[in-house]
């Protein structure tokens, strides 16, 4: 139970001869509420009176630890003061909601304060549910008895009249949103939307949230942060278990996730707690949650909806409350149509689904990062690393047509090596034009850059005056066959990727001697395609 003391109304006579109802200990009397411990908000100059308090309770309630607290408050009508010292408080406190259930005392404490609880419970910083007391109705009780039980209620509060309170509220969930974004820097209105109702969800949600996008986007980063977050509200007291299902194969999946008894196949000298069972009253993290086979899929589905399943080999099930966070670079719709992932366990876990963009998608959030990523370096290499201004205009304007492929990874290797190679910590413009040729430019046509990018491609094999002659359709279908070619082990190989839905309609099937004579019209040959190409003059 947390409340202030009644500087009023707690007051009265010794325990047992008290007349006058006193709010705080008819509050920890209430049968129902079973009360073991009371945080008591009382300032130095009420001392005696909280003692009192203390010592009354310890007479008739023995049982019940009360802690008193003092906030330093010296204005207890001044919203910002009393607000950001209970906020303190809450947010330093070692809630456990899944042991401990919380309550809130409003009846005592001025109206300021009880505007406070009220957004702090809100807030879900404090996990607990507004009540208040009201006296007993009048008796006929002779003087010197102990007066009734009064009631108790929940209430609700009218914030409309409390504008400069629901300002720093505001700014608080400001502050949230800020706490999740640490280590992702955006100016992209979409994503500040996608992590503001992230922020919205993750903190009073215990419902399962789906991270997707690409490689590298950020999902384990953003995952991490959520739990901080729910954990910070008080929503798990549990440690975070990451799991990258893409390296769970076969039987070794199933006791990796679930356990197994011992005994429950061979090798298994010795009982495994599996990593449900260790994320109990915390957070799992799946990533890469489309790699887990149809079982484990199954089993996953009983275990988020009822939170018990059954570990390998054992006859009893065990319990795990956790939340799950799950994350993936897949089509997962596509998986559910290809019988590749269960469609009851795709609409459990869709509840919440939040897509990161691409790096290349987000075009206003490279220089933030480009900042983030040399602090980073910095602090790696123990040397401030900048780039002059020269190279800073031209590094950003061939990022802004790179493919950035595993995004966020190739512009922490990028600068990474920029920042290893700088001579007395400055990237100069040779050090970008050095950079540029390593990273891989978007083959884009419609793009400045991915033209020219294709036009190079073409020349290593044409020469210059082959490629400039060329229609833009037959350079962008030439610059894709090329391409496959070069992937490809065998020119039948690359005929099969090309020539996919018409082959079967063909009487021929022979995909090489087709693309043999279409690579002929160019003059080219699949052999030095495959090596690398010859540049021609």
């Amino acid at each position: 139970m947390f409340g202030f003391l009644g500087t009023r109304l707690d007051g009265g006579y010794r325990a047992r001869r008290w007349e006058r109802w006193r709010p705080t200990i008819d509050l920890c009397l209430q049968p129902e509420l079973r009360v073991t411990r009371l945080e008591l908000f009382a300032e130095a100059s009420h001392d005696d009176l909280a003692e009192r308090v203390r010592a009354d309770l310890r007479e008739v309630a023995p049982q019940i630890e009360v802690r008193v607290h003092q906030l330093g408050v010296e204005d207890p009508w001044d919203f910002e003061e009393v607000y950001t010292r209970l906020f303190g408080f809450v947010r330093s406190y070692p809630f456990q909601p899944s042991r401990e259930d919380y309550r809130v005392h409003m009846t005592t404490g001025t109206h300021v304060a009880q505007i406070v609880w009220f957004l702090l419970c809100e807030a879900r910083h404090l996990p607990g549910q507004l009540l208040q007391t009201a006296p007993p109705i009048p008796s006929r009780a002779r003087r010197g008895e102990r007066i009734g039980l009064g009631s108790i209620s929940l209430i609700d509060l009218d914030l409309a009249r409390y504008e400069r309170i629901a300002a720093r509220f505001a700014e608080d969930q400001l502050d949230a949103r800020s706490f999740l974004k640490a280590g992702i820097q955006t100016r992209n209105v979409a994503f500040n939307a996608l992590i503001a109702e992230l922020e919205a969800v993750a903190a009073v949600s215990r419902d399962p949230i789906l991270l997707t996008g690409p490689t590298g986007a950020g999902k384990s980063h953003l995952a991490r942060r959520v739990y901080q977050l729910k954990r910070q509200r008080g929503l798990v007291d549990g440690e975070l278990v990451e799991v990258n299902c893409a390296t769970l194969r076969g039987d070794a999946a199933m006791s990796a996730l679930f356990g197994h008894v011992r005994g429950a196949f061979t090798g298994a000298v010795q009982a495994r707690e599996g990593l449900l069972r260790r994320a109990d009253r915390g957070v799992l993290f799946l990533d890469e949650v489309g790699e887990l086979g149809l079982d484990e899929q199954a089993m996953l589905l009983r275990a988020v909806e009822e939170r018990r399943f059954l570990p390998v080999g054992a006859d009893r099930e065990v319990e795990s409350q956790f939340q799950l966070l799950a994350g993936t670079n897949r089509d997962l719709q596509a998986a559910v149509r290809a019988g590749t992932f269960r469609e009851d366990l795709m609409a459990r876990i869709d509840l919440w689904t939040f897509e990161l963009p691409a790096l290349a998608d987000r075009p206003e959030d490279l220089e933030p990062n480009l900042d983030y990523e040399l602090e980073k370096a910095s602090e790696a290499l123990d040397r401030r690393i900048a780039l002059t201004r020269p190279a800073r205009q031209a590094y950003l304007e061939m990022g802004r047509t790179a493919r950035w492929a595993r995004n966020f990874r190739d512009l922490n290797s990028s600068v990474r090596r920029m920042a290893t190679l700088s001579q007395g910590g400055r990237i100069t413009l040779a050090d970008v034009r050095r950079e540029e040729e390593r990273l891989d430019v978007s083959s884009n046509p419609r793009e400045e850059g991915g033209e020219r990018a294709l036009e190079r491609g073409l020349e290593a094999h044409l020469g210059a005056a082959a490629a400039a002659e060329l229609d833009p359709f037959d350079a962008v279908q030439l610059a894709y066959v090329l391409e496959v070619v070069a992937d490809s082990p065998s020119l039948s190989a690359a005929g099969r990727v090309l020539f996919a839905q018409s082959r079967e309609r063909r009487r021929s099937r022979n995909d090489a001697d087709r693309l043999r004579k279409y690579l002929a019209r160019f003059g080219l040959e699949a052999g030095e395609i495959r090596a690398g190409g010859r540049p021609r003059v």
